[in-house]
């Protein structure tokens, strides 16, 4: 059945709201408590109703807003606690997703991006910016094993979360320091390509540890990267 250029059009609106909305709330430019008022919404993004009701209950199902009877919908607080438990989510998929991917991704694919993380080491060193293409490569890189593991059900459930994860890694680029930012992102590229090497090898273990590790890592840096919140006390 082929998806015809209106529904693309719709899917297209509904995904940029989705994903500038949930750019904001992350990034603390809308408010915890803050209503969502459908309306406003509409002129704010020039699109009818329809699309605004299906990405507020898109964000509503990654936990990020609440939609309660009569009262519309409500943005909840990030908090360092959500950023803990989300990452634990990400954790099982994307390890799931590598175990299933080993020896099922293109070598050419892997050598290619592991090219592209060692430029990407050595231009950063030099102390200019490279957030967008490390950004780039980190999507291309986890995309590629979720797709690898031809489990469609939980190819779809990265997919849904991934916004959250992007939106989580993107805020933390965007209050770095040009020095953290800098130090993240060789970081970062070191353990990208401890898992492309794994995945070359075909090492199923080594694969799941380095994605393991990576996704600690990332956790660490967005939660450091949070205002302080109550999570020591949840």
């Amino acid at each position: 059945m082929q998806t015809s250029p209106s529904n693309n059009d719709h899917g297209s609106k509904r995904s940029r709201i989705v994903q500038e909305l949930l750019a904001q709330i992350v990034q603390g430019k809308i408010a915890a408590g803050t209503r969502l008022i459908t309306q406003n919404l509409e002129k704010q993004f020039q699109t009818s109703a329809t699309p605004i009701r299906e990405a507020l209950a898109e964000l509503a199902g990654i936990g990020i807003i609440e939609l309660l009877p009569n009262r519309g919908a409500t943005v909840r607080e990030v908090t360092r606690r959500d950023i803990k438990e989300v990452s634990q989510v990400r954790r099982a998929l994307e390890c799931e997703a590598i175990r299933l991917a080993v020896g099922k991704i293109d070598p050419q694919e892997l050598l290619a991006l592991k090219k592209e993380l060692k430029q990407l080491v050595s231009k950063s060193k030099t102390g200019k910016r490279f957030t967008q293409q490390a950004q780039k490569i980190d999507s291309q890189l986890h995309d590629l094993i979720a797709n690898g593991s031809g489990n469609q059900y939980l190819i779809r459930e990265l997919q849904r979360f991934s916004l959250l994860f992007r939106s989580f890694r993107d805020a933390s680029w965007a209050k770095a320091s040009p020095a953290i930012e800098r130090a993240r992102l060789i970081e970062e590229a070191t353990e990208h390509e401890a898992i492309v090497d794994a995945l070359l090898k075909g090492e199923r273990r080594l694969a799941i540890a380095a994605m393991k590790s990576h996704i600690q890592s990332s956790a660490r840096y967005w939660i450091t990267s949070h205002p302080q919140d109550s999570i020591a006390s949840k």
